[in-house]
């Protein structure tokens, strides 16, 4: 079974750019971390995870946060 390659640098930054995105995206419409979690099915450990880009999210889980948080996926993984 082949090794998983860890991330680049470039990536690294681009996914805490994301997560600097759905951060400010919560905090601008004043919603806790918690409630974001349960509007996802997710519990907030898990979410302050992803928001402190920790950990690399998947497709489902941006579109999950991106509907949690009422912001079009574009918005939160578009490229500076």
């Amino acid at each position: 079974m082949p090794r998983s390659v860890p991330p680049s640098d470039d990536v690294l930054a681009r996914r805490r750019r994301i997560a600097g995105r759905i951060r400010a995206a919560r905090e601008h419409r004043n919603l806790t971390q918690e409630r974001v979690a349960n509007e996802m099915g997710m519990d907030r450990p898990s979410y302050t995870l992803l928001e402190q880009g920790k950990v690399s999210p998947r497709l489902d889980t941006l579109l999950r946060i991106s509907d949690a948080l009422g912001v079009p996926l574009a918005e939160l993984v578009r490229e500076p």
